[in-house]
């Protein structure tokens, strides 16, 4: 089912994290090839430790800025910064600065119910230490 996404109608659901706004999953496109979500962590927020196990995932900071973790290595990205994380790997976004960051998010092939699988691995070592 091909069709525009008017920025009005994405569906924005609300996390411990920050926002997302869904703008291509199954249940919005019928595409099973990817998942786009617009992101937002507000300042102080995260999405913290976690795997897409059957995921490739793509980050890019539209605007602000955020530490993003990617295994046990880290990196502070800003504005058309991005990142490319394979499936299974350990990662995590975290806005330590004073404003909102805004990432677009493609995640593929899309999968489960809702289009993407997240596993938290947030309390487990040594992503509980980590960020000390």
């Amino acid at each position: 089912m091909s069709r525009f996404v008017m920025n009005e109608d994405v569906e924005t659901a609300t996390f411990d994290w920050g926002t997302a706004g869904m703008r291509g999953a199954p249940t919005i496109t019928g595409c099973e090839s990817y998942v786009v979500m617009d992101v937002e962590l507000a300042p102080g927020f995260a999405h913290p430790f976690h795997k897409h196990p059957d995921q490739d995932e793509m980050i890019v900071l539209k605007a602000g800025r955020i530490v993003q973790w990617l295994g046990e290595d880290q990196r502070e990205l800003g504005p058309g910064d991005s990142v490319h994380i394979d499936r299974d790997v350990v990662h995590g976004s975290y806005n330590d600065f004073d404003e909102p960051a805004h990432l677009q998010v493609v995640l593929a092939p899309a999968h489960g119910e809702g289009g993407y699988t997240a596993v938290d691995v947030s309390s487990e070592e040594p992503w509980a230490s980590l960020r000390g």
